[in-house]
């Protein structure tokens, strides 16, 4: 993976690009003339990585399982074999789980936390030590308007993205003054392998028209490069159901969403 010393593109990394939003991000990155380092757990990254290589621009697969303590820091030790510290770093890897929670598997649960969460806080002390070293870098964080209410049938997943959203604006202002930016990415119900890897396909949230990843993407990219601090990304419902998320008392959020993310089986 490395590069040469006269490089001089800035480098991005992008987790959970195999596909979705990352996949979009990745995207959004080589287009804004980024070198990238794009990491996932399925094969199909070194596809991806082919697809969005250009002659101008280097794009690295790294297939990793970054579930694990160590698939966490094989990720950090191939971008320092690029010789960058990286300007730009999009955490967004996740997986869901659907069903009651006495019914669901506990590895399945537990894969989604040490994924979701502790990968966040993980691969977050390993590049943003680097990035304040540096006095410059942007960090998104893939949360979801799922942060903002209890999330029944999916509560792990919801209770993970409340947590990445609030570690996000927390760092955030830690790192107010050394150059380096956070910003939390909500999308709403996106066209992505999501839905079905999560065995949400038969639920009301799972069949409803969903946002293109590419626009969502492009509404994180642009608020990570604006420096803001979190972006409802997707549709005006997402904004609108992210404010009543926010405001409504829990406990009548909770039954409404159950409405929407219960198995109809």
């Amino acid at each position: 993976m490395t590069t040469t010393p006269h490089t001089t593109a800035p480098l991005a990394v992008v987790t959970g690009a195999s596909t979705g939003i990352g996949r979009a991000l990745a995207q959004e990155f080589v287009d804004h003339g980024f070198d990238v380092v794009i990491a996932a757990e399925e094969p199909a990254i070194n596809e991806a990585a082919a697809a969005l290589a250009s002659p101008d621009r280097h794009v690295f697969p790294v297939q990793v399982d970054l579930s694990t303590a160590d698939g966490v820091e094989t990720l950090y030790a191939k971008v320092a074999e690029t010789g960058r510290t990286p300007e730009a770093v999009a955490l967004n890897a996740g997986i869901g789980v659907n069903g009651r929670f006495d019914q669901t598997g506990i590895a399945d649960e537990l894969r989604l936390v040490d994924l979701n969460v502790r990968s966040t806080v993980h691969l977050g002390k390993l590049f943003i030590r680097d990035m304040v070293s540096a006095g410059k870098g942007r960090v998104l964080v893939t949360s979801s308007i799922a942060a903002v209410a209890p999330g029944p049938y999916h509560s792990t997943y919801a209770a993970s993205k409340a947590f990445v959203h609030s570690f996000a604006e927390g760092i955030r202002e830690e790192l107010k003054d050394t150059g380096v930016t956070v910003t939390s990415l909500m999308p709403g119900p996106t066209d992505t392998a999501f839905f079905d890897r999560a065995d949400m396909g038969d639920t009301k949230i799972g069949q409803e028209n969903k946002d293109d990843a590419q626009d969502v993407a492009h509404d994180g990219y642009e608020a990570l490069m604006a420096g803001k601090s979190s972006v409802v990304a997707g549709s005006a419902k997402n904004r609108i159901q992210a404010e009543l998320g926010t405001h409504l008392p829990d406990a009548l959020a909770a039954p409404l969403l159950a409405r929407m993310t219960k198995p109809q089986d």
